[in-house]
């Protein structure tokens, strides 16, 4: 058992020693989300305002890092009066709790995993990684690009806000999707 331990932290141990280090560059970055709205489609959003970094094995085509803090009050679903309730109290109460962090705990085949911190509530969410390996640019900037797409439950993380359809049902899904696009720039 201690042996298998033993493998398992040098595995890692030297897997880091491959990672190259990147800076998420925000101008090639898209952190999104979608969620039900009468039960009938969907509301698409996203953060503009985000910072980031991530350790790229190129060697293994993994990702061993990867940490990302968000301005809530960036969110955008391109319509403004929405926009302003979604800051309210009642639902992302920007002013307490003004951020949503990731960071990564690990990486299982094609899945990330990582404490996903939203309101001040802190779970461990699974996240499908698409890799879309590295390149360098026109410019000489080393870059590593990936996807990554789960979902959350919006009352786990206290976003309980909702109103009845006459009809039946609700009038915001239960489940948010996340749709992340990351490029990020090789630190020199």
């Amino acid at each position: 058992m201690k042996f298998t331990k033993l493998l398992v932290i040098g595995s890692l141990f030297v897997s880091s020693l491959f990672a190259a280090s990147y800076n998420v560059d925000k101008a090639h970055t898209n952190i999104g989300f979608k969620v039900k709205h009468m039960m009938i489609s969907n509301v698409k959003g996203s953060f503009s305002d985000f910072k980031g970094t991530f350790k790229y094995d190129e060697k293994n085509k993994k990702l061993t890092a990867l940490n990302g803090e968000i301005q809530v009050a960036s969110i955008d679903t391109a319509n403004e009066k929405r926009d302003k309730h979604l800051r309210e109290e009642e639902i992302f109460d920007v002013p307490k709790y003004p951020t949503i962090t990731f960071k990564m705990t690990k990486m299982d085949g094609d899945d990330v995993y990582g404490d996903f911190t939203l309101k001040g509530v802190t779970k461990n969410i699974k996240l499908e990684f698409e890799n879309g390996g590295t390149i360098t640019d026109p410019w000489g900037n080393e870059r590593a690009g990936f996807s990554l797409e789960g979902k959350i439950k919006r009352a786990d993380f206290g976003l309980t806000y909702n109103s009845v359809l006459e009809a039946g049902g609700f009038a915001i899904g239960e489940d948010v999707k996340l749709e992340i696009e990351i490029e990020g720039i090789k630190v020199k």
